[in-house]
């Protein structure tokens, strides 16, 4: 528990070079000791540090109304001390600086019963975002972490640099840094990015207790909706004309072609999970894997097309090495090399693309879009599509098959007016 007492601060560094008097002044202990000055001096003599009080009998403070100037010392006093007992254990949570702060306020009146709930919501968005960071980055989902920090960043960055406190984040807040990100230009894309991450740190830390609000602002403000400006996904015949194109055996784009009908053929698979892959995941008829993303086991049978491919993969490996020669191990150290990776990959397939007579963009993610959207066309029901995709929600899933929706309702909209 931490300590007040009020003393005169006869330090020679506290003296006053224009009348030789002394501070009288609060000592507080809190982890370390901090003197807090109040407006009120005197000679050694005319202070009595017994009864902590400036002597009326000394005529040294005969310019001082004594009577009223005790009386405010003892009130701050008490002030300070009522506030260490109210704050309770929560007092370890700060350290002396901080509480210092917080007898000023409450000297000042300009808060009372908030300085509690300050105390108790003190934790900020940067330190319980690096407890998630850090959790990310030792579970291998460096990509996530990295989606956390940089949204972190940004917030901090609009809030003048001053890392937030989670009770500081309030509607308001969030309203103005939208509209401070669409003012410079940014896409509602990004700026949806962004908070969806603060929003899982910020839940993260009232589910585990770290922090306690009367009103979550989330329940409240309507993150901007995401708009996908370019169709991400591609026909059923584009990925015939994709099997037709040749390339010399062994070369990146061979390898890059056979990767895209991999991940075909594994309804959708994720790129992550496709340099992932070991020779062990392999049983019978059938490739297991955990999605990078969510944890969740899949299984997927393997196909004709699929058999074909992995028997020039497969051939003199053992059980612990990887599938493919695009090996990643899924560490946070080596998540640059996965990048490096998949950005190489979206090269060549922009490359297939071009010799296929594809238009638009092709790229890993258009490969996911493109199996669920061609599903949904073949009268597979979205609950399928989304066990398939390994979604945990079919509301992830309608958004990717959102545009195939527009697509059925103008194909219906020309038959009726036609």
């Amino acid at each position: 528990m931490a300590k007040v007492r009020l003393i005169l601060d006869t330090r020679k560094s506290a003296k006053s070079s224009i009348n030789g008097l002394y501070p009288v002044a609060i000592r507080l202990f809190h982890k370390k000791a901090k003197i807090i000055r109040l407006p009120y001096h005197c000679t050694k003599s005319g202070w009595d540090d017994r009864y902590m009080r400036m002597k009326k009998s000394s005529f040294k403070n005969d310019h001082i109304d004594c009577d009223r100037a005790n009386e405010n010392i003892y009130d701050k006093l008490h002030t300070a001390h009522k506030l260490i007992v109210d704050l309770g254990e929560s007092i370890n949570t700060i350290d002396v600086d901080t509480l210092v702060g917080y007898i000023r306020m409450a000297w000042d009146k300009k808060v009372d019963t908030k300085i509690r709930d300050d105390v108790d919501n003190g934790i900020t968005l940067g330190e319980w975002g690096k407890v998630i960071i850090d959790r990310k980055r030792m579970s291998n989902k460096p990509g996530t972490a990295a989606w956390y920090a940089g949204a972190i960043r940004t917030l901090t960055k609009f809030n003048k640099g001053k890392d937030p406190r989670l009770n500081q984040i309030t509607v308001t807040f969030l309203t103005d840094f939208q509209i401070a990100q669409e003012a410079k230009g940014n896409s509602k894309n990004g700026v949806s990015s962004y908070l969806r991450a603060i929003r899982a740190v910020y839940n993260s830390a009232i589910k585990e207790d770290q922090f306690c609000t009367k009103k979550n602002p989330f329940e409240h403000y309507k993150i901007p909706t995401s708009r996908r400006t370019k169709k991400k996904a591609i026909e059923k015949a584009d990925f015939i004309k994709i099997r037709d194109v040749r390339y010399t055996m062994g070369s990146p784009v061979w390898h890059a072609k056979n990767y895209a009908l991999v991940m075909f053929n594994c309804r959708g698979m994720n790129f992550v999970d496709l340099v992932k892959l070991k020779m062990g995941d392999i049983h019978q008829d059938r490739i297991f894997y955990g999605r990078s993303k969510t944890g969740d086991q899949l299984s997927v049978r393997i196909t004709e097309e699929l058999a074909d491919i992995l028997d020039y993969y497969t051939m003199g490996k053992s059980k612990d090495d990887y599938l493919f020669p695009a090996n990643y191990n899924g560490s946070t150290t080596h998540y640059e090399k996965y990048k490096t990776l998949r950005r190489r990959m979206n090269g060549h397939l922009k490359t297939i693309a071009r010799d296929a007579g594809i238009e638009g963009n092709f790229t890993t993610y258009t490969i996911r879009h493109s199996w669920a959207t061609i599903a949904k066309y073949m009268g597979v029901p979205t609950e399928v599509i989304s066990e398939g995709l390994g979604h945990n929600s079919l509301k992830t899933t309608q958004i990717y098959l959102r545009s195939f929706t527009n697509t059925v309702l103008d194909e219906a909209n020309e038959m009726v007016v036609s």
